[in-house]
């Protein structure tokens, strides 16, 4: 039951009952509503001082566990990094140089994309952590453009690699016919007394004295391109195109084993020892042109010989003495 007031009337010497007016009621609750309200807000307050609600726990794990996959992204760009540096390293310092290419520019491998700002879609967003997302984006952007470089620079790298086997295949390296034990160098590279007309002429090859039939091999790989019969002269005849500005001749032979078009390899039987043309004796005569100028074949026997026979052969080479044919 609610609790009756009274109050004592001087005029009426009476007790008189307390009338409550709609308006103070109102009032009362209204005041009271204000302090429950204020007490509330300042003890929610005071909790949230010391005390985290349920998102903002949600919302701090979400930020570690962003911040945990940047800073382990961020290492793994760094690493990456690191290792195509050691890759462009190895690339200029050994392939390109062993290859004889020049190395690539620094500011070719970490040449930027000018132009529009390719990230201004992440700048005008309104996202948290905005500055990291760019800086990782930036990082990864950057190191995909070196990788494309890099991975185009091994491209050139094998095509350098293929036309430098093409080449080393090309130049002539052997002898061209079996000469193991060095006795069938007859005549040099040099002047040499003609065997016909006994003055001293440019001898424009190497002749080495063996038996008719003797094989004779190519001395490089190449494409024949001259296969002639001639009476006097060269006498029988092939001309080889090995490429890169080499070419071999191979004269006063027997019998021919290739035609005109057809590829060989190196080591590959292509004639035989003969006596034709302008000869005095059975035996090769073998020419190395470089370009348009005929150059000294002894330089180019180093794939079968070690280093004192190689010696020898110069030795020998070097001898003024008669040649065998032109």
């Amino acid at each position: 039951m609610a609790r009756i007031k009274y109050y004592y009337d001087t005029e009426t010497c009476k007790y008189e009952r307390v009338k409550v007016k709609t308006q103070d009621v109102i009032l009362n609750f209204l005041g009271l509503a204000s302090l429950i309200v204020a007490v509330a807000a300042g003890l929610l307050m005071l909790y949230n001082s010391y005390f985290e609600s349920p998102k903002e726990v949600m919302l701090r794990n979400e930020v570690a566990e962003m911040e945990y996959y940047y800073e382990h992204l961020n290492e793994e760009v760094v690493k990456l990094n690191e290792i195509l540096a050691a890759l462009e390293k190895r690339d200029d310092d050994v392939y390109r140089v062993v290859l004889g290419a020049e190395p690539i520019d620094p500011s070719i491998r970490d040449a930027g994309i000018g132009g529009v700002d390719r990230y201004s879609e992440i700048r005008n967003k309104n996202i948290d952590h905005k500055e990291l997302i760019l800086s990782l984006t930036e990082d990864v952007d950057k190191l995909r453009r070196k990788m494309y470089i890099q991975s185009k620079s091994y491209d050139d790298i094998v095509e350098l690699a293929d036309n430098k086997a093409k080449m080393f295949a090309a130049i002539p390296a052997i002898q061209p016919i079996s000469n193991k034990e060095l006795i069938r160098l007859a005549s040099g590279f040099g002047y040499r007394i003609h065997p016909v007309y006994k003055v001293k002429k440019l001898h424009t090859g190497i002749d080495f004295s063996a038996p008719i039939g003797t094989p004779i091999y190519a001395t490089a790989d190449g494409t024949v391109t001259k296969v002639k019969v001639r009476f006097s002269g060269y006498g029988k005849l092939v001309e080889i195109d090995h490429g890169f500005g080499f070419k071999t001749r191979y004269a006063h032979m027997h019998e021919f084993e290739v035609r005109e078009g057809q590829k060989v390899k190196r080591g590959q039987i292509i004639g035989y020892v003969g006596n034709t043309g302008l000869s005095t004796a059975p035996h090769l005569h073998y020419e190395v042109i470089k370009g348009s100028k005929k150059i000294n074949p002894v330089h180019y026997f180093f794939n079968d010989l070690n280093p004192d026979d190689y010696e020898k052969v110069i030795e020998l080479a070097s001898i003024e003495n008669q040649s065998l044919g032109m």
